[in-house]
């Protein structure tokens, strides 16, 4: 099993999310399979639109290919459901640039517009930028084909306080606050922009103006305008020349750059730059990432709910994460750690300190990879359980590690002790002058034990149970050495016990050292996940601080033009939204998030 930070780039789209045969929607296996494997942040990008409108063109111009998606050239719909595009982010480094080509709305063969409504919900749930693509100039028509937008607040549900904090946003503070960025491409334009004083995001927000009044009309004139200004804190607008002739439309997957129009390479250049400079990675609220094996929960999630009569929540599909995430972040941590701990610790280490440093190295790496794969772990109780397993898994080693001094020392003895325990049991110290000889000969035996190599930690305490199990043979002969005196033999005894307790200190600096190292280790540890942590809830809190901002800058703008519009009423009620923004935006800074650790 891989651990590594993986990308993929897939060679060609797949689907992600196909149509039943009784018009429901259900997930594709092989699209999850590969998200599963994506573990970077992913910055998605969806294209939504009427059909046969070369939605599928520009995703082939995102991935940098001319070929994937498929383009067709009759009047038929080629996409059905959701097709999926996985590439590497061109500017973004360890992103994935997930890509996804909806099926195109309002095909009269299909005539389902729940169906659509649908499609439209997901691609707005999934992304981090929903690209709108339409043909011809945007007009009062082009934007009662846009009424999908005007139903997502009855096709996904934002709780209250899902801008978070105490305080209580209205229900279009809140979709502004968790949509996406929402991108308008005009396709086969032939209003001349560069003509007048007006660029192309001026003209989309000139067609968004409101109109006064209470009648039926105006109502329904301005309810799309109301929902797109609503809804998406940012708005950008693309428009595009015919690429070609209508020959050559038919065949768009074979034309180089050369044989198009000059003008429309130039606007889909700035189009991709666009995309790929100022789509954000995807998130939810709260600032929390989303890596390609989220995606792949939303996306069930989301279609489970759908496919049940429900309406996709976005706390049930946190809450979704968070248990399915969590928990398999510190699967693979542990998972991790046992792996490589397994392959780079050759037993036993010469001392507690190398194994020490090993896991060092690998439980730093496992922690990474918990915290790059945790999502909203709350009071940090996922990680928590991680320090648990972890402790456990280096315990274990550490145990096997002066298993196998133990018994590797113990081997070295059997060696180097050999001559002296042989020449014991013929008695050749058992004789005048035969302690000294003894002495001399188990000091050269202790010696030469030392100097070996791949003790392992356990060196002296092996050492010391070896030569207190033999003390009772140095006593014996010197009892029976009758060339010493009585004296001598009392201040040989003396010398005896003295090297014993030497020995005996030996071993409990050993002992001492090891323990002190682990609580080294226990403390590195603590550290190590301290600092892996911090970082990540800084990241955390700059994003979520990010989307306050956006979405609170979004309102002022809103307020700005709805005053010039002269809805004054409407205007007084965005400043309450606003403030209450402002105040928890400062609450947030003052906060020290830090202290939850």
């Amino acid at each position: 099993m891989s651990f590594k930070e993986n990308k993929i780039d897939m060679p060609s789209p797949v689907c992600l999310i196909n149509n039943t045969e009784d018009g429901g929607l259900r997930i594709c296996q092989e699209a999850l399979d590969i998200l599963d494997q994506i573990t970077q942040p992913v910055v998605v990008v969806a294209v939504v639109g009427l059909y046969r409108t070369g939605k599928s063109y520009l995703m082939n111009r995102l991935a940098g290919k001319r070929k994937g998606f498929a383009l067709g050239s009759t009047i038929e719909s080629k996409t059905k459901g959701i097709w999926m595009w996985c590439v590497p982010h061109p500017h973004i480094e360890d992103h994935t640039l997930v890509l996804l080509d909806t099926e195109g709305l309002g095909d009269v063969d299909k005539g389902d517009e729940k169906h659509d409504v649908w499609i439209f919900c997901l691609a707005v749930l999934l992304s981090s930028t929903v690209v709108y693509n339409s043909l011809g100039v945007i007009d009062n028509m082009a934007l009662e084909k846009l009424q999908y937008v005007t139903k997502l607040t009855e096709h996904i549900n934002v709780t209250s306080d899902a801008v978070g904090g105490e305080e209580a946003y209205s229900k279009s503070t809140e979709f502004m606050h968790v949509f996406p960025s929402f991108v308008w491409t005009v396709r086969d334009f032939t209003l001349d922009l560069d003509g007048k004083p007006i660029t192309a995001d001026q003209y989309l927000e000139s067609a968004l103006t409101l109109k006064q009044g209470n009648t039926d009309n105006v109502v329904k004139y301005n309810k799309t305008r109301s929902s797109l200004r609503d809804f998406f804190a940012v708005r950008k607008c693309f428009v595009f020349e015919r690429p070609g002739s209508t020959k050559q439309m038919k065949k768009m997957e074979e034309l180089m750059d050369d044989d198009l129009d000059e003008s429309f390479v130039q606007q889909s250049e700035a189009f991709c730059t666009y995309i790929y400079t100022n789509s954000k990675p995807k998130t939810m609220r709260g600032g929390l990432g989303v890596t390609g094996r989220m995606l792949a929960t939303l996306a069930q999630t989301y279609v489970e709910a759908i496919s049940s009569g429900q309406v996709p929540s976005l706390d049930n599909a946190v809450e979704s994460l968070t248990w399915i995430h969590n928990s398999r972040a510190v699967q693979e941590a542990v998972e991790f750690y046992h792996c490589e701990m397994t392959k780079k610790v050759q037993f036993p280490t010469e001392t507690q300190q190398e194994l020490s440093d090993i896991h060092a190295g690998v439980e730093k790496e496992a922690i990474s990879i918990f915290i790059k794969g945790s999502f909203n772990d709350q009071n940090q109780e996922y990680q928590r359980d991680l320090v648990k397993c972890l402790k456990k898994e280096y315990e274990e080693f550490v145990k096997r590690n002066m298993e196998e001094s133990r018994k590797a020392c113990g081997s070295i003895i059997s060696r180097v002790f050999c001559p002296l325990e042989e020449a014991v049991k013929e008695g050749t110290y058992m004789q005048p002058g035969g302690y000294t000889e003894y002495c001399s000969a188990l000091e050269e035996a202790v010696q030469q034990y030392r100097s070996e190599k791949g003790h392992g930690p356990m060196l002296e305490e092996v050492l010391s149970n070896y030569l207190a199990e033999k003390s009772a043979v140095g006593g014996n002969i010197l009892a029976a050495d009758r060339s010493l005196s009585e004296a001598e033999q009392k201040t040989e005894e003396e010398k005896r016990q003295k090297e014993a307790l030497e020995q005996q200190n030996r071993q409990l600096e050993e002992q001492k050292k090891f323990q002190e190292q682990l609580i080294q280790d226990q403390k590195k540890s603590h550290e190590e996940h301290i600092e892996q942590l911090k970082k990540k809830m800084e990241e955390e809190r700059k994003r979520s601080e990010e989307q306050f901002r956006r979405t609170q800058q979004a309102l002022h703008q809103e307020q700005i033009r709805l005053m010039q519009e002269g809805f004054w009423k409407k205007s007084a009620e965005m400043q309450e939204q606003i403030d209450k923004l402002t105040k928890e935006i400062k609450r947030k800074k003052k906060k020290r998030w830090y202290q939850r650790i």
